[in-house]
């Protein structure tokens, strides 16, 4: 049998990988992880973490406003960045001390530097004139921001950088239309930057239920966010300490800051995979099966690398699961098919299951319950933001197929939620489970008639 350095190497230190680490190395496997920037990866570092911790800043702009309703009087407020800044520094050194604490705890050997692949049981470790041998090799090295090619686009960043800006700018141009594109148009509105946010397409958030997509947007420009959707730029130039962007329509654009968050690119580039014999797709990823193993017997990979579902936790399921199999002796799957997730927009959204498009391609016949109020804080604080809940049910089967929520706290509904339809819930045991008042989740139990299309006759 052949002898190797080590059982397994892992290259890419960010969530995915720490966790197969971590649990290979409890069930007595010899590992290594090679990181090249910090331990804790692109959630940890430079993404879900710190960019929570913004979204909680962005929010005191509201609470302010909303305490005189409740009798508050508030004072001068004064927002600094630089202070938001290091604290959220402090946080993350926190967070990334722990994260190597609990590898050597473990066990896991941690080399700090760019590891290639060589061949199936190769690594070369850049810059050190040294290779390493593993029985496997994990990739989990995750994904990279996506800039386009056009004029300028050296003047634009992305969120990497937005998390480290020395200075708040008064205006900014946001480009793009998912996650990251919202949650940081959210970020800096609430922080009082002016903000705009371009899409190419019609409506962003695409993917996901066409109510949310609508309301959000709605929500959005009551907030005072400048949304242009079919717009994008073609060129950016820096004159006179402004961005001056051309947009596809002709329009030209003054702003102090532009960020990127257009989709982010499996990043695999120059890692040696095609040349060990691995396969990769259309956008660079890891093509695997459902053990995450590639075309190479001996190299898994796990988390956004594979492009399957870009999601911390599911990149920590993938990574458990690997490890469970391979080094635990058990049979583990990971089930991509119902994966609750909350978007931090503001109003923030929780959404589980299929969308009511979806659904209705795939059922014959489906059910939806939909209602959309102001929550009972409002009613005080004056805000007009309303908060929207739907429920797409199976109607042969009454099984809920679909779960979608827009308003405070969606995302912590949601994740009780997802435990209800992941074990495959019916419309009858929500209408069971009694409800907890006054909350606005009890809407989730409480709604009894189903949503009729409005008819539209024919002009005559």
């Amino acid at each position: 049998m052949a002898e190797y350095d080590y059982d397994l190497f892992v290259i890419g230190a960010g969530s995915g990988g720490v966790r197969a680490a971590r649990i290979a190395a409890n069930y007595g496997a010899k590992v290594a992880v090679a990181e090249e920037y910090r331990v804790g990866g692109t959630c940890v570092i430079r993404g879900c973490v710190p960019k929570k911790l913004f979204v909680y800043a962005s929010h005191f702009s509201d609470d302010f406003e909303d305490a005189g309703g409740f009798g508050w009087t508030v004072g001068e407020t004064k927002f600094d960045w630089k202070t938001l800044v290091s604290r959220k520094d402090k946080e993350i050194d926190r967070l990334n001390g722990i994260y190597i604490r609990n590898l050597e705890k473990a066990g896991v050997e941690i080399l700090d530097g760019r590891a290639t692949v060589k061949d199936a049981h190769t690594i070369r470790l850049e810059g050190r004139e040294r290779e390493i041998t593993a029985e496997r090799i994990l990739v989990a090295v995750g994904a990279t921001p996506f800039l386009p090619d056009i004029p300028g686009i050296e003047h634009a960043i992305t969120s990497n950088e937005a998390f480290h800006l020395e200075e708040l700018p008064r205006r900014v141009v946001v480009v793009g239309g998912g996650y990251i594109a919202v949650e940081f148009a959210g970020i800096f509105n609430g922080l009082g930057v002016e903000t705009m946010q371009l899409y190419r397409g019609p409506l962003f958030m695409r993917g996901f239920d066409d109510d949310l997509r609508d309301l959000l947007s709605e929500e959005m420009t009551k907030k005072g966010i400048d949304l242009r959707m079919n717009s994008d730029i073609v060129s950016i130039e820096k004159r006179d300490g402004e961005l001056h962007l051309k947009l596809n329509d002709g329009d030209t654009i003054s702003t102090d800051c532009v960020m990127y968050a257009t989709g982010r690119a499996p990043n695999t580039k120059g890692l040696g995979l095609e040349d060990a014999g691995v396969k990769l797709g259309m956008a660079g990823e890891v093509v695997v099966d459902d053990y995450s193993q590639s075309s190479v017997e001996s190299i898994y990979a796990v988390g956004d690398v594979t492009d399957r579902a870009n999601l911390t936790p599911v990149a920590i399921r993938e990574g458990h699961a690997f490890a469970d199999t391979v080094y635990g002796g058990k049979d583990v799957k990971v089930d991509h098919s119902i994966i609750p997730t909350a978007i931090f927009s503001q109003p923030e959204m929780g959404t589980v299951g299929l969308t009511e498009a979806q659904a209705r391609e795939q059922y014959d016949e489906v059910d939806i319950y939909k209602t959309a109020f102001r929550a009972l804080k409002n009613t005080l604080s004056g805000s007009q933001e309303r908060t929207f809940m739907k429920l797409i049910v199976d109607a042969k089967s009454d099984k809920v197929l679909g779960v979608h929520i827009m308003g405070s706290g969606a995302g912590e509904v949601i994740q009780a939620i997802g435990i209800a339809v992941t074990m495959g819930a019916t419309k009858a045991q929500f209408d069971m489970t009694i409800a907890v008042h006054p909350t606005a989740a009890e809407e989730l139990v409480t709604m009894k008639e189903k949503w009729q299309a409005p008819v539209i006759k024919a002009a005559d």
